[in-house]
């Protein structure tokens, strides 16, 4: 039977699981690929700890691939949804098509380096002892802000002329979610890489302010969805302000109490 004999018939075809990927994430199809190559590389990472079980610092090798798989995997994720609120034509220009590849050529290199230094069995990040991986932690770093970057110029971008559409507590939780992000992240992960060469501290744990400002593009625009259900529309976008500056001030203030040697909120990890 005929694709359109089907549908006159009332039977309804089957969707491809690849183009239902893309129609909700394929505003910006290089960031949607890119978060589904990631995501295929979870399961093998999985394998390999399952049948690896060599130990760095406590953990097994193969946790510190795994974090940034799912980590940068949900990171493109928001980003792909997020683009159909850029003004309209960014992602066909020139210059966004060079920014947008280097985002991905950097995250690539940055999963190699962490990758390979599982299947050696040595430290990729704070890695001292190592001439090579010590070598090539500043650039990792500098490859790291530049793949942050893009939340940034995302935040910006719709701030100047995108998303116009969007009920206003919800724009500005996209809007500052995306750019705090940035603003947020690369403090803390210098404080981690120069400061405090290191996650520990005593007590503290840097890793814990990291998480937080690296999802402010989430933290955000869940507040906004929250406010706009149980506030009446006229508070929903004060209260999305207000939650974003008690927002920064928990980073900082988890950052401050992680770099004294305490726990957070007084627990220790």
């Amino acid at each position: 039977m005929s694709t359109l004999a089907m549908q006159e018939a009332g039977f309804r075809p089957v969707r491809p699981l690849n183009r239902l990927f893309l129609d909700l994430f394929g505003a910006e199809r290089l960031f949607a690929e890119t978060a589904l190559v990631l995501m295929l590389m979870i399961p093998p990472t999985l394998l390999a700890m399952a049948f690896d079980g060599r130990m760095l610092l406590g953990e097994n090798l193969w946790i510190k691939p795994l974090k940034f798989e799912i980590s940068l995997t949900l990171y493109f994720l928001t980003l792909a949804f997020f683009a159909r609120w850029l003004p309209v034509g960014m992602t066909e220009t020139r210059w966004y098509r060079l920014f947008a590849g280097g985002v991905v050529l950097s995250t690539a290199l940055e999963m190699i380096w962490i990758v390979n230094a599982a299947a050696q069995g040595i430290q990729s990040h704070f890695n001292t002892t190592n001439p090579l991986m010590a070598a090539l932690y500043p650039m990792m770093g500098a490859l790291a802000t530049y793949l942050t970057s893009s939340s940034l110029i995302y935040g910006l971008a719709i701030r100047r002329a995108g998303g116009l559409a969007l009920e206003p507590a919800f724009r500005f939780s996209v809007i500052w979610g995306l750019i705090l992000t940035f603003a947020l992240t690369v403090p803390v992960a210098g404080g981690m890489a120069v400061a405090f060469p290191g996650h520990a501290v005593g007590a503290g744990d840097l890793r814990v302010p990291h998480f937080l400002a690296t999802h402010a593009m989430h933290f955000l625009p869940l507040a906004s969805y929250a406010a706009g259900r149980l506030l009446p529309a006229r508070m929903a976008l004060p209260a999305v302000r207000f939650f974003t500056l008690g927002f920064v001030l928990f980073v900082a203030y988890s950052f401050a109490e992680a770099a004294r040697g305490f726990g957070f909120l007084g627990l220790i990890f």
